[in-house]
């Protein structure tokens, strides 16, 4: 699938500040957050909806609403979770798994440390969240976790995405839509995205 991307003068106003060396965590954090809230609402232009009746204060109606148990967010720690509280702001009932990867910084491949999922995992529509989709490694190897716990409808969402990476998920799990607010130019020699943001873990928690 190709990539869809949430290109709007608001979202390339907010990845402006993030972008900035000089934007604080509070500030950063806030955005990382809203981004995701915006990519949510883009992902969930496909959702199905159910008919039920309820009362307003002049009538009964028919109306429709979304069966949030349906769904489960899933971060790769620890950035993941950076975009978690946008997502909840949407779907607060929504369950929440998480998975543990981290990257070798010698051969840049993830190693996995941590998988936790809701009950029922397979039934759910699952999305995946990781602030910046670089070499692609962690975000494939995710995907093919759950692909194994028998989940079968993933969508990924990534603030910033690097060329390399959306090849290797499209390699890798062609049926997973990408969702992402910017594709950037390439990687550098460390694996990062460029001109990208920094490590956005690093820029969440304020460990650096």
């Amino acid at each position: 699938m190709q990539p869809i991307i949430l290109d709007n003068p608001l979202i390339r106003h907010k990845l402006s500040i993030i972008r900035n060396k000089n934007t604080g965590t509070k500030e950063f954090r806030e955005i990382i957050g809203e981004i995701a809230s915006l990519l949510c609402y883009k992902a969930m232009e496909d959702a199905k909806l159910k008919t039920i009746e309820i009362e307003t204060p002049l009538c009964k109606m028919e109306t429709e609403v979304l069966d949030e148990n349906e769904y489960a967010f899933v971060p790769i720690l620890r950035a993941g979770t950076g975009m978690l509280d946008g997502l909840i702001h949407v779907i607060p009932n929504a369950k929440i798994g998480h998975i543990g990867l981290y990257r070798n910084e010698e051969t840049l491949k993830p190693v996995k440390y941590y998988y936790k999922m809701p009950k029922d995992i397979q039934k759910r529509q699952v999305i995946v969240l990781d602030p910046m989709l670089a070499t692609g490694g962690s975000a494939v190897d995710a995907i093919t976790m759950l692909k194994e716990d028998g989940v079968k409808n993933i969508k990924f969402l990534s603030i910033i995405s690097a060329p390399e990476g959306i090849k290797k998920l499209e390699e890798n799990h062609p049926d997973v839509q990408l969702y992402t607010a910017c594709v950037d130019k390439s990687l550098n020699e460390f694996g990062y995205i460029v001109p990208g943001l920094g490590d956005a873990g690093d820029r969440i928690f304020g460990t650096k």
